[in-house]
């Protein structure tokens, strides 16, 4: 049985706000530590009124120390909006306080607008630099050696396993280039993901981190007591959708009863295209659905997401999913 594991943006939901979301998400990474989740991993966001998780490595604290077994990271910690010693820094400081248990994920996206890229006083063409700056990154987690001029403290000779994030063929390649495990962000950007893990798994080179490919699929997953019920709550990650391609990104909203009497048909066509990997219904169906997607792109290890409006049903959701998965292994 490969793993299951959650990724979580800390959704602030109308009539909410990153207080609520706080607390909503140590609650979840509580429960999903609970249900048997192998990993929880946070995502970074700028400028994004519905996401909380902007100061990533904070909230990977905080719910490392909320938490007790359970596997906490980042997916990813967006690398051109940071110096890697900073990160090295942020992250050995994480695994030092939870030893093996701090994950990081490292994407290539700045994860907002151009406007903001700014704000942060980092720039879009600091992708350029990704290759050498994961590079750099790992340098800074080896042990130090006499002379170094630059440590992090601390940071080197500490244990993360780091992790390249994608969502097109460029991180497939780059991953399998440095033999790092690879995480594809299929959740909203399905289109290449059997022909990134194809070259994933094709040119992936050994290295001392990690000896043969290791790749994890994101995957939407709605689950409810009927099908009808797991469709109307998938509504309000459809409407963020469509809200942030009419440039109006907001909180997350709650779920209404006719979603073609929202979007146009030209932008229901487009979040199709970009929620394609979901799987919703009721446990049943969930558990069929994970296992045919699994069967068909032998990932090995799948990270569930929702954002769902109400906490109580996005809590119920991941539990009726961990259960569909065990059950229909013990079985």
């Amino acid at each position: 049985m490969i793993p299951l594991s959650v990724l979580d943006l800390a959704p602030v939901c109308e009539g909410s706000d990153p207080t609520g979301a706080f607390a909503h998400m140590l609650d979840l990474a509580q429960h999903a530590e609970g249900w048997g989740y192998h990993r929880y991993w946070l995502a970074e966001h700028h400028n994004m009124p519905g996401i909380a998780s902007a100061a990533t490595a904070v909230l990977i604290g905080h719910v490392a120390g909320g938490t007790r077994t359970i596997r906490v990271g980042a997916g990813g910690i967006m690398l051109p909006n940071h110096a890697p010693l900073q990160v090295a820094e942020q992250f050995g400081t994480l695994a030092s306080l939870y030893p093996g248990r701090i994950d990081l994920g490292l994407g290539r996206a700045p994860g907002t607008d151009q406007a903001t890229a700014r704000a942060l006083r980092r720039y879009f063409d600091g992708a350029d630099t990704f290759p050498q700056d994961v590079a750099e990154l790992l340098r800074y987690f080896q042990p130090a050696v006499p002379g170094q001029l630059v440590q992090a403290v601390p940071g080197a000779g500490v244990d993360v396993p780091v992790w390249l994030l994608g969502s097109s063929l460029f991180g497939a390649r780059l991953a399998a280039a440095m033999g790092l495990p690879f995480a594809f962000a299929s959740h909203f950007a399905p289109d290449a993901m059997d022909e990134a893990l194809a070259i994933y798994r094709r040119d992936f080179m050994p290295s001392e981190h990690l000896k043969s490919p290791y790749a994890m699929l994101a995957l939407n997953v709605v689950a409810a007591e009927s099908e009808a019920e797991a469709r109307r709550l998938f509504t309000s990650q459809q409407q963020s959708f469509v809200n942030l391609r009419r440039g109006r990104p907001g909180r997350i909203p709650p779920p209404v009863d006719d979603i073609e009497s929202f979007w146009q048909p030209h932008e229901k066509a487009g979040v199709e295209r970009a929620l394609a990997c979901t799987v919703l219904g009721d446990a049943q169906a969930v558990g069929e659905g994970i296992a045919a997607f699994v069967e068909r792109h032998r990932p090995d290890e799948l990270l569930l997401t929702a954002n769902i409006h109400d906490h109580a049903a996005r809590l119920r959701s991941f539990e009726l999913a961990a259960n569909a998965w065990q059950a229909r292994h013990a079985g």
